[in-house]
């Protein structure tokens, strides 16, 4: 469900997952912004974990929004 999609580069096999590894990112980064100042480590490992769930940046993450809604309206 996780896996990336064949035809896209960083579309995803699945709307849902896609969506959900989004909410994940950002619940991540907003927990390393508002905890910065008393847990830098554990902040900036949140802030790591949401790079990880993007798949790189934000941007990324919504070309690959957009490519998977694409591959879902091709089918």
């Amino acid at each position: 469900m996780f896996r990336r999609s064949a035809r896209g580069l960083f579309a995803s096999e699945s709307l849902l997952a896609h969506v959900a590894r989004g909410t994940l990112a950002i619940a991540l980064l907003a927990w390393a912004i508002r905890h910065q100042g008393a847990d830098p480590g554990l902040a900036l490992l949140a802030g790591v974990g949401a790079l990880i769930a993007f798949r790189g940046c934000p941007i990324c993450w919504t070309v690959g929004l957009f490519e998977t809604l694409a591959q879902k309206l091709q089918r």
